[in-house]
């Protein structure tokens, strides 16, 4: 018995994915990034590459953006997000990271040339910094982390 053809397997959409990670530094507030090429701050992660595993990516965006070496822990957050003008539809998968403490946060390394900076956000910060997307997406990261719960959210909104 054979598979499905290669023809059968080009019909199908494509979706980008991207994987981030959620730290917080045990007071509730959450590390985002600015971005040198975007006006809305982020998470630490990205795109995941042809081939590559989304946890693999979250490990690798974090040793890019931070200069952090850190496995993170589960899956808070699956997120579909709608196309845009010039943008695809995606899925966006947001792990925790865990509390970062002075220690970590002393190790941090921004690439230059992608982050201007780093800041601990509270999440009235994040509602001023981040995009509205990202500001729901990161309050549901938040009630599941407190939950115990994975979420999935569509634009960033619970659905149940």
């Amino acid at each position: 018995m054979t598979g499905p053809s290669a023809d059968f397997w080009a019909t199908l959409p494509r979706k980008r994915v991207a994987a981030a990670v959620l730290f917080t530094d045990g007071d509730g507030r959450v590390l985002l990034v600015e971005p040198t090429y975007k006006e809305h701050w982020e998470v630490p992660g990205g795109s995941v590459e042809v081939d590559e595993a989304p946890y693999a990516a979250a490990v690798r965006e974090v040793k890019e953006e931070l200069g952090l070496s850190i496995a993170p822990g589960r899956l808070l957050i699956i997120d579909w997000a709608p196309p845009l003008p010039g943008r695809p539809d995606g899925i966006m998968l947001l792990f925790d990271g865990g509390v970062l403490g002075p220690d970590a946060t002393a190790d941090i390394r921004l690439p230059p040339d992608e982050l201007r900076s780093w800041a601990w956000c509270t999440p009235a910060e994040i509602s001023l910094r981040a995009s509205g997307l990202l500001a729901r997406r990161l309050a549901a990261s938040l009630r599941a982390l407190d939950s115990g719960e994975t979420a999935y959210l569509e634009n960033g909104d619970p659905i149940r």
